[in-house]
């Protein structure tokens, strides 16, 4: 016996002999089994919120830290490849340079403009609403490379539509986020992709119809976004994110469950007021949500080829239909992931026998034969990651992935097949270009799919599509 499961067995018992749901010293409050209970489902159900309030607080709030973007709608580009050295948000990619601008829905709507952007170049725009939701999207897939001009409103605006709005996208929360992707062929071609960026607009509607300014809405104080103290007052952080964010009707039975807690937009959760047996059920039940997640993510169950096909499916709230645990692991493995139409990713975690990836004892070889290469319209990317860290890997080449616009590089196998090399030193001159560096340590990969094909072969629909990618092999 683990001295985990001793200590919430001891924790148990000691909820049982104070008298389990009957105990408890206020009429409204749940009792203890029920207490730990409506925590463990609140864990999975508020992590996504927690987690983007958390790198929203990070992005406009102190400047000088190192995760400030700017304020409310205020657009930020990245004008570099992302490296090891940028920690925003975890498993990020470093195929497409991101434009971002955290948007105050509360005073007035706030209008995207994009350019024209040159056929061939994919870029897209995500908007993601409070509870993670992917509300809303445009570029090369939906609407073209043509440019145009959208709209997002919040969840109670009334108005009209000003001439030259191509779409309005109503945000399910008061406070959103958009996140631009543009498409970098190579190192070399990043000022192109600046010229791109330097077209992306966001200003608000009063500045689009240049008119006075609507009085701006209040201040917001958020609490401080540190992990680890996200981590110890998560109810607390959740209480203050769900006034931002009204409830859908999935939406109904959770937000009372944690009513009865004392979390909800017109509550005022604090944990220190609560009595002590009350205290234990809740950590209790955060520590039973936590330890659910971390066995979902590890699950081998419907693997295909050593991988997991749809683990990363984003979507809106219509998609996950109240699946907080789908949701959830979403948020926590590839936060801000697009929905499988725009980009399909694939992640492996362990071989398909389900020994877990580590280039830090083992080297291994991804394969894609000549005629089984992604099928996308857009691109595609294999790129590494720290299993601990979730984020890139610091490598004497700086090379984070290989991806399809590297083609012309790769060297080919004599069938024309590609090889690529993941291990933690180099396969040796002659493979180097086909090399994909890795630490010493776990380690996983992510397949990223930019607009998959739909007519087979393809990887749609995620999990049972007639393209699976290749299995990978540890090296000889």
């Amino acid at each position: 016996m683990t001295s985990l499961t001793l200590r919430n067995r001891i924790l148990a018992m000691a909820l049982i002999a104070a008298g389990l749901s009957g105990c408890t010293d206020q009429p409204n409050r749940a009792g203890l089994l029920e207490t730990k209970a409506i925590a463990e489902e609140g864990l999975i159900y508020g992590l996504p919120i927690v987690i983007n309030t958390a790198v929203t607080a990070g992005a406009i709030g102190d400047p000088k830290a190192a995760t400030y973007r700017g304020p409310f709608n205020h657009l930020v580009s990245v004008d570099k490849v992302l490296t090891w050295e940028d920690r925003t948000i975890v498993t990020p990619n470093s195929d497409t340079p991101y434009s971002t601008a955290w948007l105050d829905l509360r005073a007035e709507p706030v209008i995207l403009s994009v350019p024209p952007v040159p056929e061939g170049r994919y870029f897209s725009v995500q908007l993601i609403d409070g509870s993670t939701y992917n509300y809303g999207i445009f570029g090369s897939r939906s609407t073209g490379n043509g440019g145009g001009r959208f709209m997002v409103v919040g969840p109670d605006w009334q108005g009209d539509t000003p001439a030259g709005i191509d779409k309005v996208f109503r945000s399910g929360s008061q406070l959103s986020f958009a996140l631009f992707r543009t498409q970098l062929f190579d190192p070399a071609d990043m000022p192109n992709v600046a010229k791109v960026q330097a077209g992306y607009k966001v200003e608000t509607l009063s500045t689009y119809l240049q008119q006075p300014l609507t009085a701006a809405a209040p201040s917001i104080e958020f609490p401080l976004h540190e992990r680890e103290e996200v981590k110890k007052h998560f109810f607390e952080y959740l209480d203050f994110s769900l006034p931002f964010i009204p409830a859908t009707p999935a939406e109904t039975a959770i937000r009372s469950q944690l009513a009865r807690i004392g979390v909800g937009p017109d509550k005022q959760f604090e944990y220190q007021d609560l009595p002590w047996l009350h205290k234990l059920a809740v950590l209790w039940g955060m520590k039973a949500g936590s330890e659910r997640l971390e066995a979902a993510l590890k699950t081998n169950s419907g693997l295909i080829n050593g991988w997991k096909i749809g683990a990363l499916t984003g979507g809106d709230a219509e998609h996950y239909a109240g699946n907080w645990l789908e949701r959830a692991l979403v948020a926590k493995a590839g936060l801000y992931a697009l929905d499988s139409l725009e980009a399909t990713y694939p992640i492996s975690r362990a071989l398909s026998d389900g020994t877990p990836l580590d280039t830090g004892k083992h080297a291994y070889s991804l394969t894609f034969k000549a005629d089984e290469l992604p099928p996308v319209n857009a691109f595609w990317s294999v790129t590494l990651y720290d299993a601990q860290s979730q984020y890139l890997v610091k490598n004497p080449i700086n090379r984070y992935l290989i991806n399809s616009p590297m083609l012309p590089e790769l060297k080919k196998n004599t069938d024309g097949s590609i090889t690529i090399h993941i291990q933690q030193n180099s396969p040796g001159a002659e493979r180097e270009s086909n090399w994909l560096p890795g630490p010493a340590g776990e380690i996983y990969l992510v397949l990223r799919l930019y607009w998959p094909k739909i007519e087979p072969p393809s990887v749609l629909p995620p999990g049972s599509g007639s393209w699976q990618p290749p299995a990978l092999k540890r090296a000889e």
